[in-house]
């Protein structure tokens, strides 16, 4: 399947957690299309751009390895993600990133995910942090940061000031989170 085919094929995605799933799958099966999917996904002005950012998620969600060998396109590109509507998507996959890099279990993610890597992971999650990114970018880039925080001592000092100086003007989602966090982080 073309990349032009792919973009077609994406008008078709919606909100559903079947047709998320079905493209994910369709991923999986044809890895090929993984860096397809990533080039409309880094599209992003355009408004399929969160659809393939969906899409992504779903395929992270169900085989996160999979993501690796594009870990370079992925982290370097995924700042430039804007909409909101493909912002939470990518926020998330970075949030499994985190989880996966953390996880007692060995996985190859732990070998693949480089400094720069989580360097850039980092950037981005705090660029969500501190811009009007919607709540749930908000809420898995902090969750992210305190992750990535174990091994980047300036982290969770910078992720605490964020979380205090925004914690009254924010909504009760992300008061929330925030307290789950400022509390692990004070630990």
């Amino acid at each position: 399947m073309t990349t032009d085919a792919l973009y077609q094929e994406l008008n078709y995605v919606n909100h559903s957690r079947e047709k998320r799933l079905y493209y994910a799958h369709l991923l999986l099966a044809n890895t090929n299309l993984i860096p397809k999917i990533l080039d409309i996904m880094f599209m992003v002005d355009d408004k399929i751009s969160p659809r393939a950012a969906w899409v992504l998620e779903f395929m992270c969600k169900e085989n996160l390895e999979a993501l690796i060998p594009y870990l370079d396109t992925f982290t370097e590109n995924m700042g430039r993600v804007h909409l909101d509507s493909a912002e939470r998507p990518v926020a998330k996959i970075c949030e499994y990133i985190a989880i996966a890099y953390y996880a007692k279990t060995p996985s190859k993610l732990k070998e693949a995910l480089l400094p720069r890597h989580r360097e850039k992971i980092i950037e981005a999650c705090f660029d969500w942090l501190i811009t009007d990114a919607k709540v749930a970018a908000k809420a898995y880039s902090m969750n992210t940061l305190f992750l990535f925080g174990k091994d980047y001592d300036w982290v969770h000092p910078e992720l605490i000031t964020i979380l205090q100086r925004d914690f009254a003007s924010q909504s009760a989602a992300f008061k929330a989170r925030a307290r789950q966090i400022l509390h692990k982080a004070r630990k």
